[in-house]
């Protein structure tokens, strides 16, 4: 193939302006994205528009804000071309401000508290592709590493939406008598800020997001966000991640639906994670059914927030941090876990729903971290 003919015709159609739609080539062969990649950068110089184009190592992939692609790009047999979708952060409308709790409920609920004796999570790396973090926040002081800012590399990834923040305290807060505790207080959270203010992101921020994550030797990867569409190119790159041995917790969904989970929580290689209720049942908004490998509190969770404070959200974004922390606290005991031994673990050990409704009757139940370490429902941890 011809790539500087390739990076001509992406100067000339790449849009500026920001306004325009978003693609993403991908290429079937390393070698050849090896040889356009090594290209494009002694072409920057000469055609600055390429300094818009992004790629991802993992993938084998550009990003590009193109106009729409002539057909003669998609006619190149080396090359698949993917719209950019879009995808938002899952959580319903928060609450005002709450009182910080030493140990939240939901944190009490899967019994994380047990099995701190034992595990704390200590030196478990969990990125959390999400809108970042508040670095001020005390509850997090000891809990958050540099991470990354996707939208503007030279910066902190700082949280300017929330949703990231109230996820990081789930898992790992640290702020003890003074503010709360998360699941896995001694863990690490590395922030990947992908999402903007309103909590809405690229499929290729995503995917550069996970990229990191695997080049940066993350253990966890949580993803609380999902859209209702497939894309071929974050089912690629989920399917990386899972073969180099991260595993990725993924939330299912708020649309009260059955026999579905948005994405990337339906693909195989995810976690995917629905949303109970204080009384242990499924929450009234969480998808639920054959797609959900696990289900952990989600309804009315409080956590950290903005400006050091505390606020309370519902969502399966909230449940999806819960059961990242409780994998957190496994890994610390039993580092040599793979991510489908992970999986199969989870359900083993889960703590049974009640079966009053047909909704509650699908398998499988509620994380529960002392049967999560024990690896089995007889003994104490």
């Amino acid at each position: 193939m011809d790539y500087s003919k390739l990076l001509r015709y992406l100067n000339d159609y790449i849009d500026t302006s920001g306004q325009g739609g978003r693609h993403i080539i991908r290429f079937s062969q390393p070698a050849h994205y090896a040889e356009c990649l090594r290209q494009l950068l002694k072409y920057r110089r000469k055609y600055p528009a390429l300094r818009l184009v992004r790629s991802s190592s993992l993938l084998h992939a550009l990003f590009c804000p193109l106009r729409t692609p002539d057909a003669a790009i998609y006619a190149e047999p080396e090359l698949s071309i993917e719209e950019d979708a879009t995808i938002s952060v899952h959580s319903s409308a928060s609450s005002g401000k709450e009182r910080a709790t030493d140990i939240p409920w939901g944190v009490k609920r899967i019994g994380a508290p047990e099995t701190w004796s034992v595990s704390t999570g200590h030196r478990i790396r969990i990125g959390v592709i999400d809108t970042g973090a508040d670095y001020s926040h005390p509850d997090l002081h000891h809990s958050l590493a540099r991470g990354i800012h996707l939208l503007n590399r030279a910066g902190l990834p700082h949280d300017d939406n929330g949703h990231g923040t109230h996820i990081a305290g789930t898992i790992a807060a640290a702020g003890g008598s003074q503010g709360m505790i998360g699941v896995a207080p001694r863990s690490l959270i590395y922030p990947v800020k992908a999402f903007d203010h309103n909590g809405s992101a690229y499929v290729s921020d995503i995917i550069l997001g996970i990229d990191w994550c695997v080049r940066n030797h993350m253990h966890i990867i949580n993803m609380s966000f999902g859209m209702k569409s497939t894309s071929q190119s974050l089912r690629n790159i989920v399917s990386k991640a899972h073969e180099a041995g991260v595993v990725i917790v993924a939330s299912s969904g708020n649309d009260k639906k059955q026999r579905t989970a948005d994405y990337p929580a339906k693909y195989a290689q995810t976690i995917s994670v629905g949303a109970t209720n204080r009384d242990g049942k499924i929450a009234s908004f969480s998808n639920f059914g054959p797609y959900i490998d696990i289900y952990a509190p989600g309804e009315k969770i409080t956590s950290s927030w903005l400006g050091g404070g505390h606020r309370e959200m519902s969502g399966t974004s909230m449940a999806t941090s819960h059961v990242s922390g409780a994998i957190a606290l496994l890994l610390a005991l039993r580092p040599g876990l793979t991510p489908g031994e992970i999986k199969r673990r989870l359900r083993r050990t889960a703590r049974p729903l009640p079966c009053s409704t047909a909704r509650a009757r699908s398998r499988p139940g509620e994380v529960n971290a002392v049967r999560l370490l024990r690896g089995r429902t007889g003994r104490r941890a």
